[in-house]
């Protein structure tokens, strides 16, 4: 507790050096206790402050009650959380609820973190901000708007995906002198950003050539949605793909090859379909592919097949109507495509995204991606990751089907399912963010993404 309360402390100072009055709410638990640590070290550096406590019925448990004495007995006093706040607080420190955190939070600790958001001074969030749940990042009631959160010793799945974007700020963490002993823990859920692409993306051999690198197969595109099947087609070139098939409306092939002439184009029919399967390593289906007779068709051939396959869009739709499940697929449902598949409200997905995920995987087989704010990646094995990755501009229409290109292009390059659906989304998601530093969040359109994919899908980016 004394080195959680040091490491907010000193981020504290670091952030906002020229503060001068900090309020610091400490709730009945230890995160109250941390919260006691970082006053009684900003009082004792000359900073004014405030600690306003919610008390319980039960005692504090001892490390916490042991800081709350040391606060006092240094010459802190406490007011009670129904008091009125000093005007001229300019840092808030927020140390009222922690990660055991199960529900919405109730009275009083609703009212501080009320009052908190209205205030004008920036919040530092201790370990999580209170109100967001830990284990998946829901916000059933209400949370506290950090400007920075300092999370200690291990990261919680709650401070990467759910709702955790809106509350989180800036996120820090702070293995308090555990490090070692955290790297021989088993991580149950991983966290990848483009620092992990190296080990998923070697570089090539010097005398390697296009049939080395994958025949990928994309089947969709109904009349009027061209668009999608193109975009994912282009994804996939751009992602390393060494041949890159599209069968789609005959109305769009046309377009498609004088848009990108590197793909090859067919229109859909039976034959074309078995005689592009037989060619394939690796099949895309989905992007525009339309609910009616002409994708229901396409769709039946495709499952015969036992060639890894990404199935998204209107094929994860169709999918719904007649479950069956299967081992060598990747799945990528948004929040509203995974309601479907499991027979709930999307709001039931996003209340507990981690475990969403794990059933679509029990369900459905293979892997599932389940997209957002926080991106999960799920297997039949157990593993799991986080994609932390990605911002605001992200969304906007067509973003799924470059991503069903850039893992479909990954699986024609050998990764197996998992590690393609992770490094995929990495991918997806850090050239979002290239793109957003360059030019901002709004207004950014998915093909905007295509350039930036080629940095991170060539480990050289890194050096």
């Amino acid at each position: 507790m004394q080195r959680a309360g040091e490491a907010a402390y000193a981020l504290a100072r670091d952030e906002y050096p020229a503060s001068s009055h900090w309020l610091v709410l400490c709730g009945h638990g230890n995160n109250g206790g941390d919260g006691y640590v970082v006053a009684r070290l900003a009082a004792a550096a000359g900073v004014q402050v405030t600690v306003i406590a919610c008390e319980g019925a039960r005692p504090l448990p001892p490390e916490a009650a042991a800081a709350r004495q040391a606060w006092l007995a240094g010459g802190g006093d406490i007011m009670p959380a129904g008091d009125r706040w000093p005007e001229t607080v300019d840092l808030i420190v927020d140390g009222l609820l922690g990660t055991g955190l199960g529900s919405a939070p109730r009275a009083p600790y609703d009212a501080l973190i009320e009052a908190a958001n209205r205030h004008r001074a920036p919040v530092i969030a201790l370990d999580i901000p209170s109100g967001l749940l830990a284990e998946n990042g829901a916000a059933p009631g209400a949370v506290i708007r950090a400007a920075h959160t300092v999370t200690f010793i291990g990261l919680k799945p709650g401070l990467l995906t759910g709702q955790a974007r809106d509350w989180v700020g800036q996120l820090h963490q702070s293995t308090l002198g555990l490090s070692g002993w955290l790297a021989k823990q088993r991580v149950q859920i991983q966290r990848v950003t483009a620092e992990a692409l190296p080990q998923w993306l070697r570089p090539r051999r010097p005398c390697s050539h296009k049939g080395e690198h994958g025949r990928l197969l994309l089947v969709g595109g109904d009349r009027g949605f061209g668009g999608a099947i193109r975009m994912a087609a282009e994804a996939a070139l751009r992602s390393g793909a060494g041949l890159v098939r599209v069968l789609t409306h005959i109305e769009h092939v046309a377009p498609l090859l004088t848009a990108r002439p590197e793909l090859m184009a067919q229109a859909l029919d039976d034959e074309t379909l078995q005689q592009a399967l037989a060619w394939a390593d690796v099949l895309v289906v989905g992007p525009g592919l339309g609910q009616g007779d002409w994708g229901r068709n396409a769709l039946k051939i495709l499952q015969a097949s036992d060639k890894p396959t990404l199935w998204d869009a209107d094929a994860l739709n169709l999918l719904a109507l007649n479950p069956e499940k299967r081992q060598n697929r990747v799945m990528t449902p948004h929040p509203g495509e995974a309601a479907r598949l499991l027979g709930c409200r999307t709001a039931d997905i996003e209340s507990d995204r981690l475990l969403a995920v794990r059933e679509l995987v029990l369900r459905y087989g293979g892997v599932a991606v389940l997209k957002g704010a926080g991106t999960l990646i799920a297997d039949e094995r157990g593993q799991m990751a986080i994609a932390d990755v990605g911002n605001a501009g992200m969304a906007s229409g067509g973003m799924g089907d470059v991503l069903s290109g850039v893992i479909g292009g990954l699986l024609a390059q050998k990764l197996s399912l998992y590690d393609a659906a992770c490094a995929g989304c990495v991918v997806h998601g850090a050239a979002a963010d290239r793109v957003a530093a360059r030019q901002g969040t709004r207004g950014m359109l998915a093909t905007d993404l295509l350039p930036d994919i080629l940095h991170f899908v060539n480990p050289e980016w890194a050096k």
